[in-house]
């Protein structure tokens, strides 16, 4: 296990996993709702945009882009990277 600093709320903990385990729940709740949002619209909206549909701020949308799961759908990720430019 490793010290890291929560990137939801930036206290330290240890441990693999990408926010603190106060924030993992909340985070997992999120995460979800982004998926959903990208395979129910697509993602031909900005950050700002999406952020403001569901609730998520663009900071945790833009981490939430790094993440294996969604890395792993290439026409998304460009769609993604090009819509990044318009924030």
């Amino acid at each position: 296990m490793e010290f890291n600093r929560c990137s939801r709320c930036g206290s330290f903990y240890l441990s693999q996993d990408n926010v603190c385990p106060k924030c993992l729940a909340k985070d997992n709740l999120e995460f979800s709702t982004f998926k959903n949002y990208i395979e129910e619209n697509g993602i031909n909206n900005s950050l700002n945009d999406i952020s403001d549909q569901t609730g998520i701020s663009p900071k945790n949308l833009h981490r939430f882009l790094t993440y294996e799961n969604i890395e792993n759908n290439i026409q998304t990720k460009k769609n993604i990277s090009k819509n990044i430019t318009n924030l």
